[in-house]
């Protein structure tokens, strides 16, 4: 690409001869732009007018579309266009964002995110993190001119507090993404409500009209009093430009329209007529609904593990049932068999239980042991599916967090009575662990191993202690699971698993009170 390659977007107005303007594409793709100026000005045609000539130019770009309005820049040139919506050539979630970074950035693929149709805006918002998260990892690595487009920037990058996870990655992109290659266009209706940050950063800004006294005073601040005075004045599709690549002052300058179908427009009395609209290649879809169906594959076998492990605890409840009967029975027989022994002045043996006591227990340990395998197929699911979004800065920052917790709890003294009552504590503890590992798949090495990494970590998932300890993975479970039943073990809602205080203060003792 030539450094000095540039896109024609306009012409200049009220200095004589009109010149056109010109952006220099290297400066656009990977520079910080801003684009504000209230509704019907002019702000979302000047945004597509520069997407449009970077796409003529063979520059694809990714748009965050908030309102649904770029879908026509589909009549003119070949977009992947996903979002919620029947519309979109594909509907995507979070869990295709590293995809759809992919195609955009290493695949050459102009894109439409269109977040308007998302009834839940945490997906929506996700989404556009992740994407624009995978956007700036990429470029890391390939350091190529691209240009990430984001309509109604005030919602995710407010002036007035608030921020969230997407603005802070997005601030991110706009701080540090031009050395990598990635470069970040907002657009606004409302500069006053915009990070001051993000919008003195810019190194090219466009100024429609604006008439609130707030807005004007960020002209004023920014540009110079005298545009903040003659922002208000400006004509639709007129906008005062601001770059730093020129010597030039702040120029006026009249933006052609756009070529595409302004799906943006305000709907008027006239017929409305779609236009024919492009569409991407099937593999590209394929690609993203590949993605989809898995991700439902994977939740129909979790819906339907958990059906079948519901059916069994109904089962199991009636063995249960049908058992403690028949031991009732038992009991009242041979209570009746001692008293016509004494009436007698004989010794008869009690007559035994009816019912197959040995046989039903059988079945329960059975249940029990396919509930055990089917609850770690779907803890596995879902680790699987949680997978993708995990964060392993968080669980050790938990893990640092508890460490902490266990020296303190090293560090503080107890008086004889409370040793006398920890001891008998630690105990019963002991009991219940072996307990529970006659009832798992492991045998008393690796449920005290497993025991001992619990308390060196702090706390861990199933698959990191597996990891640590070497047993299959199923082993492992079981003893969590049957360690949870006697409340030995904890376990939060991101799957991490740690001992309670009196186990953990078991292990740190380095005693097994059980053991000759």
């Amino acid at each position: 690409m030539s450094e000095k390659q540039r896109i024609a977007v306009g012409e200049s107005v009220g200095s004589g001869d009109r010149e056109t303007i010109e952006l220099p594409v290297v400066e656009v793709l990977t520079g910080r732009g801003f684009v504000t100026g209230k509704s019907g000005s002019g702000k979302s045609n000047t945004a597509s007018v520069v997407v449009e000539e970077l796409l003529e130019a063979g520059y694809p770009v990714l748009i965050v579309d908030t309102d649904g309005e770029y879908y026509g820049l589909k009549e003119e040139y070949e977009l992947l266009h996903a979002g919620a919506d029947e519309e979109c050539d594909i509907q995507v979630g979070p869990e295709h964002a590293e995809k759809v970074a992919a195609l955009a950035l290493e695949q050459n693929v102009p894109t439409i995110l269109d977040v308007s149709g998302y009834l839940d805006e945490e997906a929506a918002d996700e989404l556009l993190r992740e994407t624009a998260r995978h956007l700036f990892a990429k470029e890391k690595k390939l350091k190529k001119p691209f240009l990430l487009v984001v309509e109604e920037v005030h919602e995710y990058i407010p002036e007035g507090g608030g921020m969230d996870e997407t603005g802070r990655m997005l601030i991110k992109v706009g701080k540090r993404g031009r050395k990598h290659g990635l470069g970040i266009v907002g657009i606004s209706q409302r500069p006053a409500d915009v990070k001051k940050d993000f919008i003195t950063q810019a190194n090219w800004l466009v100024w429609h009209r604006l008439t609130w006294d707030n807005d004007t005073k960020v002209v004023g601040r920014i540009v110079g009093t005298e545009y903040g005075d003659r922002v208000a004045e400006l004509d639709a599709g007129e906008a005062f430009l601001q770059t730093d690549w020129t010597d030039a002052d702040v120029r006026r300058v009249r933006f052609k329209r756009k070529r595409t179908f302004d799906a943006g427009a305000t709907p008027g009395l006239d017929d409305f007529e779609r236009p024919e609209l492009k569409s991407v290649s099937d593999t590209l879809v394929d690609d993203l609904q590949t993605i989809t169906e898995s991700q439902q594959r994977e939740a129909d076998r979790i819906a339907e593990l958990e059906r079948e492990l519901e059916r069994r605890d109904e089962r199991i409840a009636e063995l249960e049932r049908e058992l403690e009967s028949a031991r009732d029975v038992s009991a009242a027989a041979r209570q009746m068999a001692a008293a016509l022994s004494e009436e007698r002045g004989t010794e008869t043996p009690p007559p035994q239980a009816t019912l197959p006591e040995v046989t039903m227990d059988d079945e329960f340990e059975r249940l029990r042991s396919e509930n055990t395998a089917l609850e770690a197929e779907i803890e596995e699911l879902r680790r699987r599916l949680d997978e993708r979004d995990g964060d392993a800065g968080e669980a050790e920052s938990d893990s640092g967090s508890e460490s902490g917790e266990d020296e303190a709890l090293v560090d503080v003294p107890i008086d004889g009575r409370e040793r006398e009552e920890g001891s008998a504590d630690a105990v019963a503890i002991a009991a219940e662990i072996e307990a529970a590992s006659r009832r798992s798949l492991c045998n008393e090495r690796q449920t005290w191993a497993v025991i001992e990494v619990l308390a060196e970590t702090g706390g861990a998932t199933a698959r990191e202690v597996e990891d640590r300890v070497h047993a299959p993975f199923q082993w492992v479970w079981t003893l969590l699971l049957e360690l949870r039943e006697c409340a030995c073990v904890e376990r939060t809602s991101d799957g991490v698993y740690s001992l309670s205080p009196v186990a953990r203060d078991l292990v740190l003792e380095s005693a097994d009170p059980l053991a000759p």
